[in-house]
C-alpha cells in the first residue's frame, strides 16, 4: 500500500520540494518529481540555487539512459514508462496514473487557495484509491 503524506500550509511549495529532496539524498533515498513542465522548470532552477555549496543531483527523464541511472532525483511530467524509485513528490494539480507503484507519495501544498482546493480532491482520490495518508501540517510550526 502506498503511503501518501500531505505537507500542508507550506509558505514556499517549491523551496519546502528542494529542501524535501535534499532530506532525499541525504538520506540515500531515490525520488520523482512529477509535475508540469512550466512547474519543473522552475523546480529546477530552485534546486541550483538551494545552496551555493552543494550539489543535488538530478536530471530529466527525457536525459540519456545512463544519466537517468546515476541521478538520485528524476524530473518526469507523466509516470508512463518511468521505474519506480523510493519516493514520488507530486507538483502537479492532480494525483499522477501510476502512483500506486511507489512505496511512498508526497504532496507539498501552500496555504494558497488555488492550490488547496485541487489538493482536496487529490487527497479524495488517494483515500479512494487504499493509500494510507498522513497529514503534515507546516503552519502548525509556525504558530506561537
Amino acid at each position: 500500500m502506498t503511503q501518501v503524506a500531505f505537507h500542508f500550509n507550506v509558505e514556499d511549495r517549491l523551496h519546502h520540494s528542494c529542501r524535501l529532496v535534499r532530506k532525499g539524498i541525504a538520506a540515500g533515498t531515490s525520488l520523482v518529481v512529477s509535475g508540469p513542465w512550466d512547474v519543473l522548470d522552475q523546480f529546477d532552477r530552485a534546486l541550483w540555487a538551494l545552496s551555493a555549496t552543494e550539489f543535488l543531483p538530478h536530471c530529466r527523464a527525457s536525459d540519456s539512459d545512463s544519466l537517468v541511472q546515476k541521478s538520485s532525483v528524476l524530473l518526469c511530467e507523466s509516470l508512463t514508462g518511468i521505474a519506480a524509485r523510493d519516493v514520488l513528490v507530486n507538483l502537479g494539480q492532480t494525483a499522477p496514473d501510476g502512483f500506486e507503484v511507489f512505496p511512498r507519495v508526497i504532496e507539498v501544498v501552500s496555504t494558497d487557495e488555488a492550490e488547496r482546493g485541487p489538493a482536496r480532491l487529490r487527497w479524495k482520490h488517494y483515500a479512494q484509491a487504499g493509500s494510507e495518508l498522513v497529514k503534515h501540517d507546516l503552519g502548525a510550526r509556525a504558530a506561537p
